[in-house]
């Protein structure tokens, strides 16, 4: 399968390392699933979901590794086991991988999905971050996984930002202000803008920009969509509840390999 024309890639995609991240476009999913929906646990048809996995799959040119993600910090090492037909499935929020063919892959439909890749494709990595796995740490054990792999630094690293809620459609409360150690009553909230009383509207890329900053990345790009602004392009649970889920993959290509 091609890719369609509307799903999403950084500009450092290339011969040595592989990236996307798929939209609504390109599946057989219908409903509120309509159509290229990638999640098996939100209510969709599994037949369905299938073959949207293995259109994904064929776009990629690798084999996906999808995680039961649990908005936690939890790093995972993946390789073609992983990938295997009924393998077990990690519960975990993150994942890199140093075997060409294997795609890291992290679902979203909101939430941050954030690609890492070391120089010369030595290593890989994707992370979903809500404002949970960020405010807890998810980027920085990326980083701290994917750098210990590639024997790198963090500021060699080139990481990508994919769509998620934006930062006029993520009202929050106190307790979200709080895990970021923003001060509600504070003159400088930096992240957040005040709403209405007690919501504020968080700008979930840039906290996250914010801690890969700290972390001593310093290439990164990306993060300029609104799942939930567009509705013809992204699932969004905020905007819809009922919804399907995106993914996006990063993977090592294999020598000679191209798309």
């Amino acid at each position: 399968m091609s890719r369609p024309a509307g799903w999403l890639a950084p500009e450092w995609a290339g011969s040595a390392v592989g990236a996307l991240m798929s939209t609504r476009e390109g599946g057989v999913s219908g409903g509120p699933y309509a159509s290229m929906n990638l999640g098996d646990a939100v209510g969709d048809d599994a037949g369905r979901v299938a073959v949207n996995r293995a259109r994904f799959a064929a776009a990629c040119g690798a084999a996906p590794v999808f995680l039961r993600q649990v908005h936690g910090i939890s790093v995972v090492h993946v390789d073609a086991t992983d990938a295997a037909p009924g393998a077990w499935v990690h519960e975990a929020d993150a994942s890199y991988a140093t075997e060409p063919g294997i795609a890291c892959t992290v679902q979203a439909a909101d939430c941050l999905p954030v690609l890492f890749a070391a120089p010369e494709g030595r290593a890989v990595g994707a992370a979903h971050a809500g404002w949970r796995g960020l405010s807890a740490g998810v980027l920085e054990a990326a980083v701290a996984a994917v750098c210990a792999a590639a024997r790198c630094r963090p500021a060699e690293l080139e990481v990508w930002l994919g769509a998620c809620i934006g930062p006029r459609a993520f009202e929050v409360g106190t307790d979200v202000l709080e895990a970021f150690g923003a001060d509600p009553l504070g003159p400088d909230t930096r992240r957040f803008a005040p709403a209405r009383p007690g919501k504020w509207l968080a700008d979930l890329a840039g906290l996250a920009r914010d801690r890969l900053a700290a972390a001593g990345v310093e290439r990164v790009s990306g993060g300029a969509w609104c799942a939930v602004e567009d509705a013809s392009r992204f699932f969004s649970f905020r905007r819809d509840r009922v919804t399907g889920r995106m993914a996006a993959a990063v993977w090592i290509e294999p020598a000679g390999a191209g798309h």
